[in-house]
């Protein structure tokens, strides 16, 4: 205690005089070791530690080994939940309970539960039950525990191959090779064989195996013990024989004879890893000495509602002799017999699914005549092998920027976030603390796709949901005016009035205590429909000519004269479909209203603060000086939230308006897609005149995008696809002209890209066909046609520091791809199911807003005394590295380390009228802003960095700037040179700058399946002069691999019944996985040339979405392959081939006898199950 309170006094205090003190803790003036009383220290003995070694196996705790498992039970009325210990408890509660739930990994049930609405009253926990985790080796069988993990079943099966052998133990070979591509290794964690097997999903990968091999399961109740053959137990859709009262208690799966019996299973899916399957199959036979069949099980999964035997395959197989010619074209006979689907079968992709039918039987019959005689001449042994492929490995140069580093600029630095990011400490929106107050909401969304609302009932969640607290719609607007936004139409509503255009068109959004009651009332909201028609796909807008006003063309040259004098004109259609940003972090929002002046803080998701700040001024009828709208960072944007969020921004700042309480929303996966819109699907039907010699002569194209039901910024989209639709080729003359189709689908919106790839591609497509049809190498079609430099676009600007034909070149050269192009054509006439393809891609991408006004961006930077820096900006980080180049460009500017530069977020009241972070141009114009703020401190800086030298710190000379009263804060703007195209006239400069880029692609398909694999890929860019090449290469590689599954996996199917989204999680729509990356994937940087014109922030170009375009040269790669697979079979006519390149396409591209009989011919007035928008 101190003196002065009557204490002996502090560490300070001790041994001190009025004008000393005793040093402190630890700086006692003692040196004898006392203290103030004299009395001896009492030193601390250290324990004796032992010393850490990585390879000592960790004791796993005895407490937790002794812990003895106790019943339990709890719960209320209304939900019960139990967790027996035994399996006699477990009986019992199934006795009084028949219907309770059975949890044991909850992988379906959460799905249910989060999705479905399901309720049960009564769950039961069946993990800790140690009678169902037990196995048994027998000498016929092996059986399981019905509540195995599926993770311990995939060891438990390598253990079952090595006790019974090779041979006998082909089942759980079997078993094993499905449960590595089941789910992900969290799932299979967790998941269990009886619970697979409970929910009779009929594309399960395992209930094919054990129904072909005869399993049984054995199922136990309180009255007794049953045993059900699997063939037996799978009665109807999600219906099984198990007795309502009773539980799989064991599985037993039958072993195999030593000799003549085989087993395979397959599997398709459109994803190899971590996806359910199309198709799924596990075929067995077991054959006598003279190999006739003795029996046999022919079992599949997703051909019917249920795991299905092929019957009349099995019934022609049995008896016949395995290795006969004949047998092979009977079973394929009574295979299409068995699974004669129609056009229009649920799940869709009818002839697809009948050829993976085909196609698996075709590879089980040649792998068991292999294994018969390996010598068999009349075995097919391409079709044998399934496509497999190494762990992904590249090269990257990181001496890219050694020469033209600065002191902290063209270095390669860590994203600044990337640890926080990784370890879970970054903050976003969702994550901010809870308010006091705080309500959630959850949006009621339309349920049809074009209709008339008779009426809206909230009652029911406002009176029988215990919790809800209100209900908000577009009477809660301070105007009906406010209920309308989106520039430059302003053509949508926050709320629908009496009619709604789409499916998942907000019309209500219920405020609750916690989220789970807001979705409980939403669901309870009771909406009335009239159903009017409706317009999906691009096609049928052009028959109805259902347009949006937006037209544009560009106009060069005289197109009429350059047809005319052409040697050819070819004609053609190219067709992509869309893509859904899958943004890790879905759209979010909370809104926070103050006590004052109806002040409002809005924290959003989105890419796009001042527009978000105006549209919530807008709804609550206040200034938008009274609103502030923040972002800490973004779990990734891509363009889907650069408008789409602000929807969900304003209806939260409505409802919080109305409540005067915090509002708080996050979508889930299925709303955020129904809500946020997708990239543009297009169509372009385009003519091409060209020259014998290859020269290209006129383009005249008519292009339409797929905008959905209100415009959104599908226009300005479409001109950005029209001003890329050259590609990298100099025309003579070109006229392409854009529509926008209005549908009754989700408002589609920017995304990465912005319609420059759908323009590139349409570019790449002609390439391709025009070099078919005059039987030239696309190669040097491409190269014979490139750009010069200086020479204008077919919008007339001129191309500056154009260095597409010498990466182009070296692409060529450092991948040696003219050796392995002739490596392919080799491999291609040796094998008959495989096939290999390669293909080299270049990209110009216009860099700048087409919309002039937005070139422009503004920054604040603030000079603290002790040295340190605040920067804010315009821009928001969602994961790019924007924050981390400039905190770079300001650290470089001022001379100053870069951990003392620090931005924490992107709000409207430091820095006013931000374009949105869109474009790849945030790093030109916010970082360009930030130097030209930090050039004005600079100035006032310098008479000090001149008297204090150069050694001198900021935190010296910012002190010394304050005392003399300089001002330590600047304000910063920049707005891009020179740009301002006209439409119509086809005058101005359109972009500032292109980045441009080259990339190659070898693929392997299996065409027997539609399989494939990426072998290589190199990418090369320029990206100028680099701020942080880690950051770059980190942009290029993402974007390359985003752009890989635009163009071969994800696509996106609306239910036609329904007319509703099918692919809305990631059960239905697939992104690219580990296994989607190229097996060799090598990026590198343009250098060694000069950036004369480039006059960007340390001449560096955009990198966010120029690369994006690159991933086409895989699916340009798989059609190389394809016009191979379809030569072997005698087809050499132009392959139009649709993006994306699913499996599916790919399968019903190729020309194979096995494809032709499984073709399903729609008939009369039938259509598809799904429609592909």
């Amino acid at each position: 205690m101190a003196k002065a309170n009557g204490g002996s006094g502090c560490c300070q205090e001790k041994n001190g005089t009025n004008d000393t003190n005793g040093g402190g803790c630890g700086k006692n003036g003692d040196t004898n070791g006392s203290n103030g009383h004299d009395q001896p220290i009492k030193r601390f003995t250290p324990p004796g530690f032992i010393e850490y070694n990585p390879d000592t196996q960790l004791i796993f705790p005895s407490a937790l080994r002794k812990h003895e498992f106790r019943p339990l039970a709890f719960g209320n009325k209304r939900k019960r939940w139990f967790r027996p210990v035994t399996l006699q408890q477990l009986l019992e509660i199934k006795s009084v309970y028949p219907s309770a739930k059975i949890i044991g990994g909850s992988t379906e049930t959460q799905i249910e539960v989060k999705f479905k609405a399901m309720q049960y009253s009564v769950s039961v926990y069946v993990g800790d039950i140690a009678e169902l985790r037990g196995y048994t080796f027998t000498d016929d069988h092996l059986e399981v525990g019905g509540n195995v993990t599926l993770t311990d079943l995939e060891d438990l099966t390598d253990r079952a191959v090595e006790h019974y052998g090779p041979e006998r133990g082909q089942v759980f070979a079997a078993i094993h090779k499905q449960i590595k591509y089941f789910a992900g290794r969290q799932i299979r964690n967790v998941g269990t064989p009886a619970g697979n097997l409970a929910t009779a999903s009929p594309i399960s990968d395992l209930n094919p195996v054990l129904v072909a091999s005869n399993g049984v399961l054995v199922a136990k109740s309180a009255e007794k013990t049953v045993e059900i053959k699997m063939s037996e137990f799978f009665q109807g859709y999600r219906i099984t024989a198990l007795p309502p009262d009773a539980i799989i208690a064991a599985i037993r799966i039958p072993v195999l004879k030593a000799k003549g019996e085989y087993m395979r299973a397959y599997k398709q899916a459109k994803r190899k890893d971590d996806d359910i399957a199309i198709v799924n199959a596990a075929l067995r036979v077991r054959l006598d000495d003279s190999n006739v069949v003795e029996n046999c099980s022919l079992v599949y999964g997703g051909m019917a509602p249920i795991t299905i035997a092929a019957k009349k395959a099995m019934a022609y197989l049995q008896g016949t002799t395995f290795t006969d010619p004949k047998t092979l074209e009977g079973v394929m006979n009574a295979l299409e017999l068995d699974f004669d689907l129609r056009f229009g079968v649920p799940g869709g992709m009818a002839t697809y699914r009948k050829s993976l039918a085909l196609g698996f039987f075709y590879r089980f019959y040649h792998e068991v005549r292999s294994a018969l005689n390996p010598e068999d001449a009349e075995v097919d042994r391409d079709a044998m092998a399934e496509i497999e492929r190494e762990i992904s490995k590249g090269y990257k140069d990181h001496t890219v920027g050694a020469a033209y580093e600065k002191k902290i600029i063209g270095k390669e630095q860590p994203h600044v976030a990337a640890m926080k990011q990784c370890t879970g400490e970054a903050q976003y929106t969702d994550d901010i603390p809870l308010q006091r107050n705080e309500l959630y909401g959850c949006l009621v969304l339309s349920t049809k796709a074009h209709a008339k609302i008779l009426s809206v009932d909230a009652s029911p969640a406002l009176e029988t949901v215990l919790g809800v607290v209100d209900y908000v719609d577009h009477r809660d607007l301070p105007s009906p005016e406010a209920n309308w936004w989106r520039a430059p139409n302003c053509d949508e509503t926050f709320f629908a009035l009496d009619e709604v255009f789409s499916a998942g068109q907000p019309i209500g959004m219920v405020l609750a205590t916690s989220a789970k009651i807001a979705e409980a009332g939403a669901r309870a909201v009771r909406v009335a429909y009239e159903e009017l028609p409706a317009i999906f796909t691009i096609e049928e807008a052009i028959v109805a000519e259902s347009y949006f006003d937006h037209y544009r063309y560009i106009h060069d040259g005289d197109v009429e004269k350059a047809f005319a004098e052409a040697d050819h004109v070819f004609e053609g259609v190219a067709r992509m479909g869309g893509q859904e940003h899958f943004y890790l972090e879905t759209n979010a929002c909370v809104a926070i209203p103050k006590p004052e002046d109806g002040e409002m803080e809005i924290w959003s998701s989105t890419q796009n603060p001042s527009e978000t700040q105006a549209y919530v001024s807008q709804v609550t009828g206040v200034a938008a000086n009274k609103i502030v709208s923040k972002v800490k960072r973004l779990g990734g944007g891509f363009g889907g939230k650069e408008t789409r969020s602000i929807q969900l921004a304003a209806i939260c700042a409505t409802a919080a308006n109305k409540v005067k309480r915090p509002v708080r929303c996050m979508l889930n996966r299925d709303e955020d897609i129904l809500t946020s819109g997708q990239r543009h699907p297009f169509l372009a039907r385009w003519k091409v005149a060209v020259n014998k010699d290859g020269k290209l002569q006129a383009l005249d194209t008519d292009v339409f995008n797929n905008g959905g039901w209100c415009q959104d910024l599908s226009g300005a989209v479409v001109d950005r696809a029209l001003s890329h639709i050259d590609g990298c080729y100099k025309w003579k003359a070109v006229h392409v002209r854009g529509r926008v189709c209005k549908t009754n689908t989700v408002s589609n919106t920017a995304f990465r890209g912005f319609g420059g790839p759908q323009g590139m591609f349409i570019a790449e497509t002609y390439m391709e066909e025009v070099a078919d049809r005059l039987g030239m190498p696309v190669e040097k079609l491409r190269e014979i046609n490139f750009y010069k430099t200086d020479e204008p676009t077919h919008f007339r600007q001129e191309l500056k520091d154009w260095y597409v034909p010498l990466m182009y070149k070296q692409v060529l050269e450092e991948s040696d791809y003219d050796r392995r192009k002739k490596e392919a054509e080799e491999f291609n006439k040796k094998s008959k199911w495989k096939k290999r393809g390669l293909s080299i891609i270049p990209t110009k991408f216009g860099i700048s807003f087409t919309a002039l006004f937005l070139n422009q961006a503004g920054a604040l930077v603030h000079i603290y005394h002790d040295g340190s820096i605040l920067v804010a900006h315009g821009g928001t980080e969602m994961g790019q590295g924007l924050h981390t180049k400039m905190t770079m460009i300001c650290a470089e500017a001022l001379n100053v380390p870069l951990e003392t530069v620090f931005i924490s977020e992107t709000a409207t009241n430091t820095v006013a009228n931000g374009s949105s972070t869109a474009a790849s141009a945030s790093s030109d114009l916010n970082g360009y802003a930030i130097w030209n703020a930090c050039t004005q401190l600079n100035e006032r800086l310098a008479p000090y960095r001149e008297k204090m030298g150069p050694d001198a710190t900021m935190k010296d000379i910012a002190h010394a700037a304050y005392f003399d009263r300089v001002n330590l804060s600047a304000n910063g703007f920049y707005k891009t040179p020179d740009v301002g195209y006209v439409w119509g006239p086809n005058t101005g400069q359109m972009y500032f700058y292109f980045t441009q880029g080259v990339a190659a692609a070898e693929v392997e398909v299996d065409t027997l399946t539609g399989d494939w694999t990426c072998r290589r890929a190199d990418v090369k860019m320029d990206v100028g002069r680099s701020i942080n090449p880690a950051i770059d290469y980190g942009q290029i590689e993402g974007a390359f691999v985003q752009g890989l599954g635009l163009f071969t996996l994800e696509e996106s199917l609306w239910h036609r019944a329904s007319g509703q989204i099918f692919t809305k999680g990631p059960g239905a729509y697939k992104i690219p996985g580990f296994r989607d990356i190229p097996q060799e994937f090598n990026v590198s940087l343009l250098k060694d040339v000069n950036w004369e014109n480039l006059r960007t922030i340390q001449r560096s170009r955009g990198v966010g979405e120029p690369p994006l375009f690159m991933g086409s040269c895989v699916f340009f790669a798989i059609r190389d392959a394809l016009k191979a697979a379809r030569k072997e079979w005698g087809v050499e006519e132009v392959l139009s081939l649709r993006s994306p390149a699913t499996v599916e396409r790919i399968r019903i591209s190729c020309a194979d006898p096995i494809i032709r009989r499984a073709h399903v011919v729609s008939q009369e007035g039938e259509k598809s199950f799904f429609i592909s928008i």
